[in-house]
């Protein structure tokens, strides 16, 4: 499975696209912003969504007025010097914390990958007139499930077969800044597996395994910004690898290869 020549690639942010509310039908806004962006889907095109609209749309938000603190997550938002009731969700969202150091948290989350906080974000979420209702959002339960709901949604208004990947930001071990990395997709490839094919030279490849949707996360970020754009749905068209059923489970190393931990 190669790159075929002469390929290009084109992201387009999907403009006008609305605040979430909780409950909103994200295949019917989506299907709206493509119209008004006149962008009509083909085979093999992919959209790629930024989390905190799935979790908005999905009532991930959360009154930090409503969050019971534990005896461990007060112990460790004093070690973390952090608001207890954000380090007792980061608790709960988590399966177990690696690291932690004044102002952060890293934890292998539920879903399976290691994070900052649990994913757990104040950036971008409307908040109340007091500091006493604050509020966060989480990640979604299950963004493979969002990304598969959307996508059915919209091949069936389209007739087309498509993708749908699912982003957030992250942090990386030694590298500073944050990049976009997939956590949720269906109908395209997580990894595509290029052993066993010749490289430049003729030589076998015996190792290279592409995290695709990760490559594909990266470049959708820079098009949809980290700060006030507004611009959380971006239409690709020329992903270079032929689309399959896929999950998130292709992504994360297994723990005995982790060499991190």
């Amino acid at each position: 499975m190669t790159v075929e020549p002469g390929g290009s690639l084109q992201l387009i942010s999907l403009a006008e696209f609305p605040v979430i509310q909780n409950g909103d039908d994200l295949a019917d806004l989506i299907h709206a912003a493509l119209k008004g962006n006149r962008i009509d889907l083909r085979d093999g095109d992919v959209l790629v969504i930024a989390q905190k609209v799935i979790s908005k749309a999905e009532g991930r938000k959360v009154d930090l007025n409503t969050v019971n603190i534990s005896e461990e997550a007060q112990a460790l938002a004093d070690l973390a010097d952090k608001d207890p009731r954000v380090v007792e969700l980061i608790l709960k969202e988590s399966n177990q914390v690696l690291r932690h150091r004044p102002g952060l948290i890293v934890v292998e989350h539920k879903l399976g990958f290691v994070c900052a906080n649990a994913g757990i974000d104040r950036s971008n979420v409307k908040q109340g007139g007091d500091a006493e209702h604050e509020s966060v959002l989480l990640l979604p339960e299950d963004p493979d499930r969002s990304a598969r709901e959307i996508r059915k949604a919209l091949e069936k208004i389209w007739a087309q077969r498509i993708g749908v990947l699912i982003i957030d930001s992250h942090g990386r071990a030694w590298r500073n800044g944050t990049v976009g990395i997939s956590i949720g997709l269906s109908g395209l490839p997580g990894i595509v597996d290029l052993r066993g094919e010749p490289d430049l030279f003729g030589n076998e490849l015996k190792v290279t395994l592409i995290a695709a949707v990760d490559e594909l996360a990266a470049a959708a970020s820079l098009m949809m910004g980290q700060a006030d754009e507004g611009y959380p749905v971006v239409h690709v068209r020329g992903f270079p690898y032929p689309l399959r059923d896929g999950s998130f489970a292709e992504i994360p190393r297994d723990l005995e290869d982790d060499l991190f931990r």
